[in-house]
């Protein structure tokens, strides 16, 4: 595979320029899965487009409209970083056009990285082959299904792949990018720019954390979104399995 880890002299030429990280949203993204790591990126001097297949604006999963920065076509060819975010991702397992791009962009990327369910898109389009990769807690079991290691971290890094766990692990995936790229000291100065202090109210951010009844709620509330995603995963599978013209 063309994929390959940035090496120290790598590190040292980019050091000279910004580096370049394509970020896809598609409509039905979680916008909070790149928006924590889009501001650590441009705190420590990345150069961050945001793509999608038009320029015309993309809506989150919550109705935030976002404005593309170039398209699948007027990308760099190359990018020292991919990542892509989770929400809907279904959008963009289905989506020919979408997984035929990630697949180009990722054999040539320096880092191959997501937040959420982003890496069941990475694992669709076989940038996670071989590879142990993290997601959202309630989408283990799909990741598994693409042949994936799956990580329980909030950060995964197994070489040049990079993985997020779902939403708030965003911004803790974009500072441990920075420091394996640029070094602790940015990654810290990014931190600190961001005022990047979790306290939170409960300790309730895990399964394990919430409990079972708290658990049993949410495969209540959000237990419809499963279906779609199981259909779409395995309509992946199955265009994986057919032979190739």
């Amino acid at each position: 595979m063309a994929n390959r880890t940035m090496s120290r002299d790598d590190t040292q030429a980019s050091s000279s320029r910004s580096l370049e990280i394509g970020i896809l949203v598609y409509n039905g993204h979680t916008s909070l899965d790149f928006i924590g790591p889009q501001l650590a990126f441009t705190a420590a001097g990345m150069k961050v487009h945001l793509i999608a297949e038009s320029s015309d604006p993309v809506v989150s999963d919550t109705g935030v409209s976002i404005l593309p920065t170039t398209t699948l076509r007027q990308c760099p060819a190359r990018l020292d970083i991919l990542f892509v975010a989770g929400g809907a991702v279904e959008n963009v397992l289905l989506d020919r056009l979408l997984m035929d791009f990630l697949a180009e962009r990722g054999a040539t990327a320096t880092y191959v990285t997501s937040v959420c369910t982003g890496a069941l898109a990475l694992a669709a389009a076989g940038l996670l082959d071989g590879y142990r990769a993290a997601t959202h807690w309630a989408t283990r079991d799909q990741l598994a299904r693409f042949g994936v290691e799956v990580s329980r971290e909030r950060v995964c890094i197994d070489r040049n792949r990079i993985t997020g766990g779902g939403g708030t692990a965003g911004i803790d995936y974009g500072l441990a990018l920075i420091a394996h790229v640029l070094g602790e000291d940015t990654a810290k100065l990014a931190q600190l720019a961001m005022e990047y202090d979790p306290q939170p109210p409960f300790a309730a951010g895990s399964p394990e954390g919430a409990g079972p009844d708290v658990v049993a709620r949410f495969k209540d509330v959000f237990g419809g979104l499963d279906e779609a995603l199981h259909n779409a995963v395995s309509e992946a599978l199955y265009r994986s399995s057919m032979p190739t013209s």
